[in-house]
């Protein structure tokens, strides 16, 4: 990581990831970061089921495909397609995916409520 006057840079490669309840996961900006939101680089096979009650995410795929349940619906992803999942929406990815999660506000890890 370099702090530069105000400004973060944090290159995936130089983050260890760890596994989570979407995947592995490496955080880029993360809550003691003290940025406006969270980003992750998440790689996603079967994730579980959940929702937050605080926290609205932004899915953009990088590389991959499969789907996304957002509570009854289904829909499918691949290269490019960006989702937005509101607070309080259920929701899990299927398939073979490369993810930047952007969360807003920051603290999302504590706000991960697993269905399954």
């Amino acid at each position: 990581m370099k702090t530069l006057t105000n400004c973060l840079r944090r290159d995936p490669a130089m983050v260890k990831p760890w596994a989570e309840t979407c995947g592995q996961i490496r955080c880029l900006v993360e809550e003691k970061d003290d940025a406006a939101a969270e980003v992750h680089h998440v790689e996603i096979q079967d994730a579980k089921l959940h929702y937050h009650e605080r926290t609205d995410e932004f899915y953009y795929i990088i590389d991959g495909q499969g789907t996304m349940t957002l509570d009854d619906e289904e829909i499918e992803l691949h290269k490019g397609v960006v989702v937005y999942v509101p607070r309080g929406v259920k929701h899990k990815a299927k398939g073979n995916l490369t993810v930047l999660t952007i969360c807003i506000p920051p603290g999302v890890l504590h706000d991960v409520h697993e269905l399954e």
